[in-house]
């Protein structure tokens, strides 16, 4: 008995979009890297990109539960001596409200070249409009 595995021809892509607003970033993060990595097809393999495009709109008013809009904090450094960045949650999401959606899927997906192949199918647009209505997305409920 062998193992299937697609090959490129036979996956099939499709694209969906999904409103984020007033909804956990945990749980729709979960569910779009769960689209995006292909998990939700029957012919899942996990060395191959056989996910889909995920559009998320609505990035601006996604919200955290409990004190966590005070508590979390996202770090970067630029490589220096003494060269951390702290950034709290509400300033990011005030002035970059895609990067909070695309950093809380990076770190669902795999540290890898897959995982970086697969992140570029994410689009994250923070108002209700996007630029993909003639790839025709359908909608993904969460």
């Amino acid at each position: 008995m062998k193992t299937y595995t697609p090959k490129k021809h036979e996956i099939e892509t499709k694209w969906w979009v999904v409103d984020a607003a007033g909804k956990p970033l945990g749980r729709v993060a979960s569910q779009v890297a769960h689209v995006l990595r292909g998990k939700h097809k029957p012919y899942f393999t996990p060395h191959l990109d056989t996910g889909d495009h995920v559009i998320v709109v609505n990035a601006a008013k996604v919200h955290l539960t409990g004190r966590k809009a005070d508590q979390k904090v996202y770090f970067r450094h630029s490589g220096y001596m003494g060269g951390n960045k702290e950034i709290p949650f509400r300033r990011m999401i005030s002035t970059h409200p895609e990067r909070v959606m695309e950093l809380a899927v990076k770190g669902m997906l795999p540290k890898n070249a897959l995982g970086r192949q697969i992140r570029r199918k994410l689009k994250v647009y923070p108002g209700a409009e996007h630029p993909h209505e003639s790839q025709q997305p359908e909608p993904l409920e969460i």
